[in-house]
């Protein structure tokens, strides 16, 4: 059964996400007012329905996507429940699970139902896909997932409270936007000293599947008073070219709490990863 469907807003993923909502049958609309020219092309590719203001749109509209710039997630809440939408409204936005509660507050007093979303992966279309991640009343979010059957957007509910989806993008991006950052880092200062080559063949060597590789955690805490002071010349090194030293320093400190692992035999994972809970010593 075709729902009718608004996203706010079509940038790069939401216009994906709602092309992907509309090859399923639905109606999707977007809101014009105060859009750019870049967003109406996106959205008229994606085949959406222009709506000229927002109440215009939710007033037909059985759900809502907001899918904006973290920072706006809030605001755009906000806005909706200004209006007076008491749909579901899905938080698919990369914000913290504090923020997800905040936003719950937020429309509260309209009677919206929140189902707390997270996208993980490449805009979905061209035989891509990505992961949609809900939680949060269950029967609303089993509804949400029902919407993208047979697309490239494989949603997958899961049974934890709201917010649990948003710490999933959280710590899955907390590692993949920081590895490549430090990536960026790492190929300017080789290339500063003429080593691009053997940096990259070093790179060749590595294991390509350190985060699914949990159980090597608990031979890195007992390291991790040699690594903090190597990072400390790292971070000497990256200043000496010009570069930024955060990522270097933020990893000093943050081995500085498996200083009471010093030279342990492999502790237990659950005994690394608490320590990480607490101050340093």
């Amino acid at each position: 059964m075709s729902s009718v469907i608004t996203v706010l807003h079509p940038g790069q993923m939401g216009a994906a996400v709602a092309h992907q909502l509309r090859l399923a049958g639905h109606d999707v609309l977007w809101v014009t007012e105060g859009r750019s020219a870049a967003t109406a092309n996106r959205a008229a590719a994606a085949g959406l329905r222009p709506a000229s203001r927002l109440g215009e749109a939710l007033a037909g509209s059985d759900i809502v996507f907001s899918i904006c710039p973290p920072a706006a997630a809030e605001d755009l809440a906000a806005q909706v429940a200004a209006v007076g939408f008491g749909g579901v409204y899905v938080e698919a936005n990369a914000v913290s699970p504090g923020t997800v509660a905040t936003i719950k507050g937020i429309l509260k007093p309209t009677g919206a139902a929140l189902v707390d979303g997270s996208i993980i992966g490449p805009l979905p279309g061209g035989g891509v896909g990505a992961r949609l991640y809900l939680a949060g009343g269950e029967q609303h979010a089993e509804a949400v997932a029902a919407l993208f059957a047979g697309t490239l957007v494989s949603a997958r509910v899961l049974d934890r409270e709201p917010g649990a989806a948003s710490a999933l993008k959280m710590a899955f991006a907390a590692y993949q936007k920081s590895a490549r950052t430090l990536a960026a880092v790492a190929h300017a200062l080789a290339d500063d000293h003429g080593v691009s080559d053997e940096l990259l063949a070093e790179a060749a060597s590595m294991p390509s599947d350190i985060l699914l590789d949990r159980e090597y955690l608990r031979s890195v805490a007992p390291r991790a008073w040699r690594w903090g002071p190597e990072m400390q010349e790292i971070a000497r090194t990256l200043r000496e070219a010009g570069l930024p030293d955060d990522l270097a320093l933020a990893a000093s400190r943050t081995l500085a709490h498996w200083a009471t692992l010093k030279d342990t035999d492999r502790p237990p994972l659950t005994r690394v990863l608490a320590a990480l809970h607490r101050q340093p010593s």
